[in-house]
């Protein structure tokens, strides 16, 4: 008996991103440019808002390009932190009992 093969379709493991970026990342963004925008109602503070929104939205794309799901990366990178262990320089000499390790 042959195993039965089931196609995976591609919108079903599409990444989570909303104009390029990450969803949520983006929306975020979005939402604090445009509560500056319309709680200062300012020329000033519109084009601060305006230039936020699109440095961030290009940000976020970039970053979505590089990796879909760096967000996740980088938050787990930081739940970690505390438990790395210690990293000797590149200086220090190995003893015997250590091996080689790197050149």
């Amino acid at each position: 008996m042959a195993l039965r093969k089931i196609p995976i379709r591609r919108a079903g493991t599409r990444d989570n991103l909303f104009l390029g970026g990450d969803r949520e990342l983006v929306m975020f963004s979005g939402l604090l440019a445009f509560a500056l925008v319309f709680s200062a109602q300012e020329l000033r503070a519109a084009v601060v808002g305006m230039l936020l929104w699109f440095g961030s939205l290009y940000l976020f794309r970039l970053m979505a390009k590089s990796d879909p799901k760096l967000r996740f990366v980088y938050l787990r990178h930081r739940r970690y932190q505390p438990y790395y262990p210690a990293r000797s320089t590149p200086f220090r000499i190995n003893t015997t009992s250590q091996g080689r390790g790197h050149p």
